[in-house]
């Protein structure tokens, strides 16, 4: 398994910096990983499950969305939409350069993000959601004590794991148009749902709302004793086991 820094462009200009897990077997799999809301692909979930899935023969993309970690942008001009733009651009950028990817992972709002996604990238045959929420403004719980300032100000500095950001009016209001139960009805991949119901973050009722208006095939993974953020490697070990099962189920050929 190597791993090598990559960065590509999205829509906007902007340069987006990753890194690719490239696995030994020499496998033509490839995975897009969407880190959790204020993350970076440095987060604990998004560097062991990766690294994890490469060891297993998938090889995974884990980036930076605009505006966090190594990325350009500024992260205060930045809403769900350009999230969903960006896996967009990391999508481009492994068919152009390997081959185009059919796994799709996201982590909390990450995994909003990559349903919202999918209508939009037609080669995913797998898609895996970790502790998302079944609306995406549900991330707003993280600051309720700032939303009316947003409200009135039209922006408010948020301190969010120990990060200072902007968080302004406009990226609520985009927020509020996106849910994942209404796109679940047009996915036409395999869906893996895996929650803790421990997960004091996203409660595991969003999983039974994303996993009852979800078509077939689906599956739902407890996650056990695991918090939010995936922080033990025995947790991001199970993880990878089983989405490399899943996936070697349901992954198309590969052209």
């Amino acid at each position: 398994m190597t791993a090598k820094q990559v960065s590509f462009e999205n829509q906007e200009g902007i340069l987006l910096q990753g890194i690719m897990e490239t696995s030994d077997k020499n496998t033509p799999i490839y995975a897009i990983f969407a880190h959790c809301f204020t993350c970076s692909k440095n987060s604990i979930a998004a560097s062991r499950i990766s690294r994890s899935l490469a060891k297993k023969g998938i090889n995974v993309l884990r980036f930076d969305f605009t505006g966090l970690g190594d990325s350009s942008g500024n992260f205060s001009e930045t809403n769900f939409t350009s999230n969903i733009n960006d896996l967009m651009a990391a999508f481009r950028f492994l068919q152009n350069q390997f081959y185009a990817p059919k796994v799709l992972i996201g982590h909390s709002l990450g995994g909003a993000a990559v349903l919202a996604a999918l209508n939009h990238l037609p080669t995913i045959d797998v898609t895996v959601t970790i502790g998302a929420p079944a609306y995406a403004a549900h991330v707003t719980h993280n600051f309720n004590d700032k939303l009316s300032e947003i409200e009135q100000q039209g922006k408010a500095e948020v301190n969010l794991g120990g990060k200072q950001l902007t968080l302004t009016k406009q990226f609520l209001d985009d927020l509020a148009h996106y849910h994942s139960l209404s796109f679940l009805g047009k996915i036409k991949t395999a869906l893996l749902i895996c929650h803790s119901p421990l997960d004091q973050i996203v409660a595991i009722e969003n999983a039974q709302e994303i996993f009852k208006a979800a078509k077939h095939p689906k599956s739902f993974l407890s996650l056990g004793h695991a918090d939010h953020l995936i922080s033990k490697q025995i947790d991001a070990t199970l993880l990878a086991e089983v989405i490399t099962a899943w996936s070697t189920r349901w992954v198309q050929s590969v052209e």
